[in-house]
């Protein structure tokens, strides 16, 4: 059954008739050029087109959306299709060693909408301490009091008991934060344990983060709502507004006179096409894609572009600073209970597919079984004040829900084999960790000046021993959650197999906990910080507070790259609040420019 569940998703291809269409005949120039249609382009280019006299267009490499994407239950498979980059990390001899040729998976979305398209839907914030210390690090304007507004500015919240809060949450904006409309009794239990062990239940997006909750996610009516149909749905009939799809921007066009940007080149059906930016071009394709076209244009390290053979423009730290969240999947629990979800008996169980697709409601609509999150502070145990360090993130199955999930992580056949067939019928629940305040730092490179070869990503989790530390944290964590009478009303008990590899430490012991952390540590999909906002005096900075590019005129850089230090976030929401603070920017700069020429 799950094969086929791929083989529908790749062959989906009827697609919304509400999204913008692929414009055919673009003009030969255009106000401003947003390169990325993801969850901070989507954002960008919205508010920027609100200004009926500016052209603006929207480039974007991927696919348009389908309704299959819009099946929460069927994230996970997305990324056996076309909307995906695929990429994949080096390989490593310190972690993703249960990984084919020890490489970690790392998925983007390749779409419309970017990674919103094919995420898990978990709307998160971040912490107030967050941002504040974002601009403790030379960038003022960034602080928590400047980014909540933008929060509010595009939120709305249908779960009443929150959207109650006013300070902290709005109804009206663009993207709808909502309760997944059904909840494994798993899931219950997993914020019921929480109580059990001296944490409140939270809204992790109001005043405090410190507890336990279900998720808020990014979904409406029990379907997706990706930044594309946030944001570009509604302008779709925008006459100012272009959506050019399935094109690749493959260089920046600057002025080497004048050091400004003046244009781009992108490639479509193999055919190469020019075209202008009178004002600005805004480069938004994420974490990866946009210290790859900086480079590719001549910005970046001197000594690497020159190693590749591109012609120095401008000596940037591009692609340092490499950050992401990283997890453990194999800390899973089997349960007595017919209470959590497997993919093949939800399929032929003769009644979810009929629901879903008539109300939206019942198993299909829970995020790739995604369900409620925790969220610690492992140095401060009694303050909801605090920041957090450590996130658990409740599935409501284990890797074995269905045969193919596995592949999307790249682990081994064998390796699956030993740990995952023996319970893959079996109801369980697992509990991620994610290390919220990573110390290690990655690296995106170029292969080669071919902007059609992938980069190489050196990610070097866990090169920080802080960070593999902490999710040892959140194993125990995890194991002290299922000993609460909350999870052993199910006889909650800790799968015993070994991890291949780590057969020669002790079961259960730190040393064991820290082997399985190597092996089957995934990244999350986090990235960030690869075009570093910070001041002038920053050596690793690549943009400024106002996001422009150091050295470069008219060019910006607005996503998650840009972000100095990963938010204690999933960080879709908070890639929209970098699209719309810099929409902000812009509009205020070239109206100031207009008004005082």
């Amino acid at each position: 059954m799950a094969e086929g569940v791929v083989k529908f998703i790749k062959e989906g291809t009827k697609h919304h008739n509400s999204e913008p269409p692929d414009e055919k005949n673009i003009l030969p120039e255009y106000d401003f050029i947003v390169v990325g249609a993801g969850s901070s382009g989507c954002a960008l280019a919205n508010r920027l087109s609100q200004i009926s006299k500016w052209k603006v267009l929207l480039i974007e490499a991927g696919r348009p959306e389908n309704y299959i994407m819009d099946i929460p239950m069927v994230a996970s498979y997305l990324q056996f299709s076309e909307a995906n980059w695929n990429y994949k990390t080096e390989p490593s001899e310190y972690v993703c060693l249960s990984m084919n040729n020890k490489q970690c998976s790392y998925p983007r979305g390749k779409a419309v909408g970017g990674s919103s398209a094919i995420n898990y839907m978990i709307a998160t914030r971040g912490s107030k301490k967050s941002y504040d210390y974002w601009e403790e690090l030379g960038n003022p304007g960034w602080g928590y009091h400047d980014i909540l507004p933008y929060f509010l500015e595009i939120e709305d919240m249908t779960i009443p008991e929150l959207a109650r809060d006013t300070k902290y949450h709005s109804t009206g904006g663009e993207l709808e934060i909502s309760r997944v409309p059904y909840q494994t009794d798993l899931a219950k239990a997993f914020v019921e344990s929480g109580k059990e062990i001296g944490y409140q239940e939270v809204d992790y997006n109001g005043r405090h983060q410190i507890g336990f909750s279900l998720l808020q996610s990014t979904t409406k009516n029990g379907t997706r709502w990706s930044a594309s149909k946030a944001f570009l749905h509604p302008i779709r009939y925008r006459r100012n507004f272009h959506l050019k799809k399935r094109s690749l921007v493959t260089k920046i066009l600057i002025d080497p006179v004048e050091k400004k940007a003046c244009g781009v080149e992108f490639v479509k059906n193999k055919k190469t096409y020019r075209v202008r930016a009178s004002k600005e071009i805004i480069v938004s394709g994420g974490a990866i894609n946009s210290p790859q076209l900086l480079m590719l244009s001549g910005i970046g390290p001197k000594k690497h572009l020159e190693e590749v053979g591109i012609p120095v423009v401008q000596d940037l730290n591009v692609g340092y600073n490499l950050m992401d969240h990283p997890g453990v999947v194999s800390i899973s629990f089997l349960v007595n209970q017919s209470v959590g979800l497997i993919v093949d008996e939800i399929m032929d169980d003769g009644k979810s597919l009929p629901e879903y697709f008539n109300y939206h409601t019942g198993k299909l609509s829970v995020p790739a079984a995604c369900e409620a999150i925790a969220f610690f502070d492992t140095e401060n145990h009694d303050s909801m004040d605090s920041d957090p360090d450590l996130e658990l993130l409740f599935f409501g199955g284990n890797i074995g829900i269905d045969l193919t999930f596995y592949k999307m992580l790249n682990l081994q056949d064998r390796v699956n084999e030993i740990l995952y067939k023996p319970i893959a019928n079996r109801h369980a629940w697992t509990a991620v960790p994610l290390t919220l305040k990573p110390k290690s730092r990655g690296r995106i490179v170029l292969k080669s000046k071919n902007p059609f070869d992938k980069p190489l990503i050196y990610h070097n989790l866990y090169e920080d021993p802080y960070d593999l530390e902490m999710q040892l944290k959140g194993v125990k964590k995890a194991i002290e959650l299922s000993k609460t009478k909350a999870f052993q009303k199910y006889d909650s008990t800790l799968s015993n197999i070994l991890v291949p590899g780590c057969e020669g430490f002790e079961f259960g012991s730190d040393d064991y906990w820290r082997c399985v952390i190597r092996h089957m540590s995934i990244a999350i999909w986090h990235l960030t910080g690869t075009c570093k906002m910070g001041p002038r005096s920053d050596p690793g900075a690549v943009v400024d507070a106002r996001l422009k590019v150091y050295g470069i005129k008219r060019l910006r850089v607005a996503d998650a790259s840009i972000m100095p230090m990963v938010p204690n976030a999933h960080t879709n929401i908070p890639s929209m609040i970098v699209g719309l603070k810099a929409a902000d920017m812009i509009i205020q700069e070239w109206v100031t420019k207009k008004n005082n020429s």
